[in-house]
């Protein structure tokens, strides 16, 4: 009798995606996509519905709340369906309420079976986006490692790195 520990089974690799409508997100997701298929793992989605900010009337604020929650299970629909074209599985969805930061953070926390967290850094002038700013001083806090794609990536390119 020995006293190594069995051998675990490797976990599956959940790549974990922030979604939204930029282009920089269709990126992230397609590499993700095609990391989660060559790899055995899977994708999951995160969409935050943040706040209006705006101070209105109760009916006004809930009707606006219901308009975004339908947008983002619309959004969520359609990616859904490009994840399960690319890599064959359907991803894991996660729909939050709040600042999308804060929320992605949290979820990080409160979920360790999410393996990478998958960003795209912005193509444009204004620099890489407000989450990897965000996280880049955090990262030694966090614990899963950060994967960012160039944002200008062609589909080409994607599938050549991952």
């Amino acid at each position: 009798m020995t006293d190594e520990p069995t051998p675990q089974p490797p976990r599956e690799r959940i790549f974990l995606v922030v979604v939204d409508e930029t282009e920089e997100m269709r990126v992230a997701l397609r590499y993700a996509a095609l990391r989660a298929f060559h790899t055995g793992g899977k994708v999951a989605l995160l969409c935050v519905i943040e706040p209006t900010g705006v101070q209105i009337s109760k009916a006004v604020e809930e009707r606006m709340e219901e308009e975004r929650r339908e947008e983002a299970e619309t959004l969520i629909s359609r990616l859904t369906t490009e994840v399960q074209s690319t890599c064959g599985t359907t991803p894991v969805v996660y729909i939050r309420e709040g600042r999308r930061r804060d929320e992605l953070l949290a979820l990080l926390n409160e979920e360790p079976s999410i393996s990478v967290l998958v960003l795209a850094a912005g193509a444009g002038q204004e620099g890489p986006g407000p989450l990897i700013t965000a996280l880049i001083g955090r990262t030694g806090h966090l614990h899963v490692p950060i994967t960012i794609v160039p944002g200008g990536l062609t589909d080409d390119e994607i599938a050549a790195l991952a």
